[in-house]
């Protein structure tokens, strides 16, 4: 028989009812409550089923979190992202990616939560997230959130970032794809090259570039040296990583510079390129040609379709997400990753024109 329990709480008994409820109910303490939903063999079956009749007649449901706390478990993949969300949901690189990451969340029973910098801070972020470990994108190797992940014990794999010594870390081939890239533009006979960046940051001057993008470049200057050239004879304009930024860039570009090629090192900014020399008139590739990076899904979509650098966006997130149930498994620790790149020659590209 379940004994209605006497209520004490502020709401006049209307409140959420809790395992001490529970317990009065059926006639048993709440560390039995507790058995009966975290350890059914320390009490006998007629017990626990007593106890559940309880609960459910009083419409009691245990706390989640209160029983991940407990455990020490969460059961969630924290992804930490280097910009605030609406950013990052902007640009279609991080759906590819986090893709990846969702795959492999739902082949191993784990639910996924994205952590954005809070004021700003990545490194603030980090407490306030109830995860297992953390995916962290982005990260430039001189700051502080390494060593919080390490001091508070929680395991982390690196994704685009700056690679440090025993840290699981996951990257692609940026230097070799942007190589590619210039390399095929010089070889179509192009010299008046603009080169659209995205931004690195307001301590560049400081720091140089880092992580992926500073890959990119030395790319890019190791395809001028073969020709003679450096990065002092191309035009170079750093903007956010949006359509509109590369559609507004390339406006400024045109106008100013006449460039005969432009190298967006993202299919976001290169997809704005096309926006912009379509609205201005300029053929493409018949007077400027443009290549991107990363090889979206949109990139076969435009007209003309567009030449660009292929990663693995997909299987980096799932190979971060493999290292990182690893590591909280307490598994052998993985190296760094480095995934391939590949030059997908498509439309956008063309011979440099002739001279009237």
């Amino acid at each position: 028989m379940v004994r209605k329990p006497v209520r004490s709480d502020s709401a006049g008994g209307r409140g959420k009812p809790t395992s001490g409820d529970v317990a009065v109910a059926a006639g048993v303490s709440r560390s039995a409550v507790s058995f009966a939903y975290n350890n059914p063999h320390r009490i006998s079956v007629a017990t626990r089923e007593r106890i559940l009749a309880a609960a459910e007649e009083l419409g009691y449901a245990p706390s989640t979190v209160a029983r991940m706390l407990q455990a020490g478990r969460t059961n969630a993949l924290g992804v930490l992202l280097p910009q605030n969300l609406a950013t990052v949901m902007e640009n279609p690189y991080y759906s590819r990616f986090l893709m990846g990451v969702g795959q492999v969340c739902d082949q191993e029973g784990f639910t996924m939560l994205l952590s954005a910098p809070l004021r700003d801070s990545m490194l603030k972020a980090i407490p306030y997230a109830a995860v297992d470990g953390f995916v962290v994108c982005g990260l430039e190797g001189d700051r502080g959130e390494v060593a919080e992940l390490e001091r508070r014990k929680i395991p982390f794999v690196l994704v685009d970032s700056d690679p440090q010594e025993n840290v699981p870390s996951v990257d692609v081939d940026d230097r070799e794809g942007a190589r590619q890239a210039v390399g095929h533009l010089l070889e179509l006979g192009h010299r008046r090259l603009a080169v659209l960046s995205m931004d690195p940051g307001p301590n560049r001057a400081e720091r140089g570039y880092r992580g992926p993008l500073a890959r990119r470049m030395e790319g890019i200057v190791d395809a001028l040296a073969e020709v003679g050239m450096t990065m002092a004879d191309v035009v170079l304009a750093e903007v956010p990583v949006t359509r509109a930024e590369g559609f507004r860039a390339t406006k400024r570009l045109v106008s100013e510079h006449g460039p005969t090629a432009i190298v967006a090192l993202s299919d976001v900014l290169a997809i704005g390129v096309l926006d912009a020399l379509h609205e201005l008139g300029v053929d493409v590739p018949g007077q400027v040609s443009v290549t991107g990076f990363d090889d979206l899904p949109e990139a076969a979509w435009q007209r003309p379709r567009l030449t660009t650098v292929r990663q693995a966006i997909a299987t980096k997130g799932r190979t971060a997400a493999d290292f990182l149930i690893s590591a909280i498994r307490g598994e052998d620790q993985h190296p760094h990753q480095q995934l391939g790149t590949t030059l997908i020659v498509r439309e956008s590209t063309g011979p440099v024109p002739r001279l009237p």
